[in-house]
């Protein structure tokens, strides 16, 4: 989902009332950033609290390569990180992950082995359907076992768009809530709905009611599924005691726009770059008698922040051990302060631009290259900035490009190298990079191997189910990944 998909974000069709009605009674973030510009690092850094670099979200493999954890892939979340509802746990805390995982579908990546202790969803993305002999429908698990197989157990109509998926995974957003709360049990539930993902999907309800057809339906039905969690934390008596933010993994994939892609407003490009498009996403933070109604903070924010923010609200400090990139949000949230500190935007292996206050400099540009857009693969429709959004992998580590996200939001017009401005601005950055890379520590890259025997073809459970399916010769080779 984009920065531009709702309507408290200025979306025109203004069909998202529950969060625009959370935003009004809670905060809104304008510069909340992911830390990657797609899916299973960006949940990586979300969990762990890391960059994807650190947390071995990332590959090897090619330069500044976008990587993920689709059917084949060999590797996940490593043993050695840890978890937010690992730590969570040490406070008392039952956790619960509701949709997709993706940080690895492997028995050892299991999230019931890191911290978890329920599950609804599934490890992969919903595509399909598949023939099951080349590849394996993708599995629907229940805490450890599989209970089905997208489009055969859960449907869902790629001619229509209908599926119920959100619809089941409202409800166990309720039932899990409800039954924590009967037993006074403090809770984390990580609701990871995926429906305006491509392929695009919303329940019968929903379907052909948005002015912006099919990805508009299931933006809808995620807005009134997130109002019915709100209210019931009403009803139940725990709102003032819940914590409640919103936020994307990346931006909208344009790529699949307008009809199974979103709108990144007035911002350039979108998923798989490192262009505001494809990094700044919506974000709004709801705790009623404690965040004042009506916020609306300028703090620069990441989802790794609400690892930390996590952790300080249970009474919980950080790993010592290792090098946490979350900050702790909660001076901004409750007492509007402004904390000082930058956004990196990497893109697999390399650190493409970093944001410090108002300034963003750009020291790696790239869209994708000229071979996948001659294809039709387009991550900017309509949006070429003569070079800026390059189709070759453009570095510019000695004079970087530097844009004023608050004059300049759409990243148009790079400021002069001569200017005073570019020169102190600059300062101030090449002291900041200097020390985030004599600091980094790459992590061991999960997402260079890839193999087709690693599919989904026996997962857990499917004994009882008949639903197990013989796997090919191991045969691993390294992924490719093209952008």
């Amino acid at each position: 989902m984009g920065w531009g998909d709702l309507g408290a974000f200025g979306e025109p069709s203004k069909e998202t009332p529950n969060l625009d009605q959370m935003a009004s009674e809670g905060m809104l973030f304008l510069d909340f950033y992911t830390a990657n510009p797609l899916c299973s690092p960006s949940r990586a850094a979300l969990l762990t609290g890391r960059l994807p670099v650190r947390n071995g979200f990332y590959t090897t493999n090619a330069h500044a390569r976008n990587a993920y954890t689709p059917q084949d892939i060999v590797g996940g979340i490593p043993d050695s990180e840890l978890l937010l509802p690992e730590l969570l746990k040490k406070a008392g805390y039952t956790n619960k992950i509701i949709g997709k995982w993706h940080l690895g579908h492997r028995p050892q990546f299991h999230p019931l082995r890191h911290g978890f202790d329920e599950w609804f969803g599934s490890p992969n993305c919903h595509f399909g359907p598949f023939d099951n002999r080349a590849l394996p429908n993708i599995p629907v698990y229940r805490d450890w076992e599989m209970i089905g197989r997208y489009y055969e157990d859960f449907k869902i109509d790629l001619k229509t768009g209908e599926a119920n998926l959100t619809q089941i995974y409202l409800q166990e957003a309720l039932d899990f809530i409800s039954k924590q709360q009967a037993s006074q049990q403090p809770f984390f539930l990580y609701w990871a709905i995926d429906a305006t993902h491509a392929p695009v999907y919303a329940s019968k309800h929903f379907l052909g009611t948005s002015q912006r057809g099919l990805y508009g339906d299931a933006v809808r039905e995620i807005d009134d599924s997130i109002g019915k969690i709100l209210k019931h934390l009403q009803k139940l008596g725990i709102s003032e005691n819940t914590f409640v933010f919103f936020t994307s993994d990346n931006g909208a994939a344009l790529i699949s726009a307008p009809k199974q892609g979103g709108s990144n407003g007035r911002f350039l490009c979108g998923k798989q770059t490192t262009f505001e498009g494809g990094m700044r996403e919506p974000a709004i933070a709801w705790w009623p008698g404690h965040i004042p109604a009506g916020g609306v903070s300028h703090q620069l924010g990441n989802v790794m922040d609400l690892f930390t923010t996590s952790l300080s609200l249970a009474g919980l400090q950080p790993p010592g051990d290792r090098q946490i990139d979350g900050i702790d949000l909660l001076p901004a949230i409750l007492q509007g302060k402004l904390i000082d500190r930058p956004i990196f935007y990497y893109r697999g292996n390399e650190m493409m631009a970093v944001r410090v206050g108002l300034y963003k400099a750009h020291y790696w540009t790239w869209s994708n290259s000229w071979e996948e857009y001659s294809k039709g693969i387009d991550f900017c429709p309509g949006q070429n900035v003569s070079g800026v959004t390059t189709h070759t992998q453009e570095e510019h580590t000695t004079l970087p490009l530097l844009f004023h996200l608050g004059r300049d939001p759409g990243e148009k017009y790079p400021l002069s190298f001569a200017g005073d401005e570019y020169q102190r601005a600059m300062e101030r950055i090449s002291v900041v990079v200097q020390q985030h890379k004599a600091t980094m520590v790459p992590g061991e890259p999960q997402l260079n191997v890839c193999d087709k025997a690693v599919m989904n073809w026996s997962p857990p459970g499917c004994e009882k189910l008949g639903k197990c399916l013989k796997p090919p010769k191991s045969d691993p080779k390294k992924c490719f990944w093209p952008h």
